[in-house]
């Protein structure tokens, strides 16, 4: 039977270089944040996202639409579906109960500089953190603990992590995974112009510039926010030996 493979990440993680990893399996087909327009949509959230207007006039914006989709394509293939916590609005979303779910953290220090790149004013709600967090309670409370993993680890050694990966996932690793061709995929959503410039530039896993860069103070009480969602987290991270 084809999974789902669910990963929920905040932004500027390294979500798109592994969408671009599991792409490289023969075995599974990508989807690039189904949910992204649905969340535009139905968001009381007024930050202004680059290609707002485009990606509402072009996605599908009906969350049951999304996941029938989804469960359509895994009939056919695993199905590797990138998604931001923060397009989850419901504090409920059953259907995921359904899917393997990975939860993919990055310190919050490194992953607000790097948002305010893009995005210069971010809020908690933007960023994932909490989100992330109540999403791991959600699935804890209805037995289906997910994988949590960090872009830290998996940069130590990824062809390690990315077996121990397969592995919870009941996968046969692929050396496929490990290299991709510049340039991006076609899967990539009409947003990667904003935000994909880094793993367009790579052919594999690579530390990110902004993994140095300082947080603009501006910043700092944003970071004490997130810090204990993420901070519930860190016990739950498969560790990359």
């Amino acid at each position: 039977m084809n999974k789902v493979i669910n990963l929920i990440s905040g932004p500027r993680n390294l979500s798109t270089a592994l969408m671009y990893s599991f792409a490289q399996r023969k075995d599974c087909n990508v989807l690039d944040e189904p949910f992204y327009g649905y969340y535009l949509n139905n968001t009381s959230d007024r930050v202004e996202h680059p290609a707002h207007d485009q990606i509402i006039r072009t996605m599908e914006l009906d969350e049951t639409a999304i996941v029938e989709g989804i469960n359509a394509l895994a009939a056919v293939k695993h199905v590797f579906v990138k998604g931001m916590a923060h397009h989850y609005l419901a504090e409920d979303p059953h259907f995921i109960l359904n899917w393997d779910t990975i939860i993919l953290l990055r310190h919050p220090k490194k992953l607000i500089a790097s948002f305010a790149r893009v995005i210069d004013a971010p809020q908690i709600q933007d960023i994932g953190t909490r989100k992330i967090a109540a999403l791991f309670s959600f699935l804890k409370a209805n037995g289906k603990i997910p994988i949590v993993i960090d872009s830290d680890e998996l940069l130590k050694d990824p062809k390690n992590y990315l077996k121990k990966i397969c592995t919870r996932l009941d996968l046969p690793f692929s050396e496929a995974m490990l290299q991709w061709e510049k340039g991006g995929l076609p899967e990539d959503g009409i947003w990667a112009s904003h935000w994909y410039k880094n793993v367009h530039e790579s052919n594999g896993f690579k530390v990110q510039k902004s993994s140095s860069q300082e947080l603009p103070e501006h910043l700092e009480p944003l970071l004490a926010e997130a810090m204990p969602y993420y901070n519930s987290l860190k016990e739950h991270i498969l560790k990359n030996d």
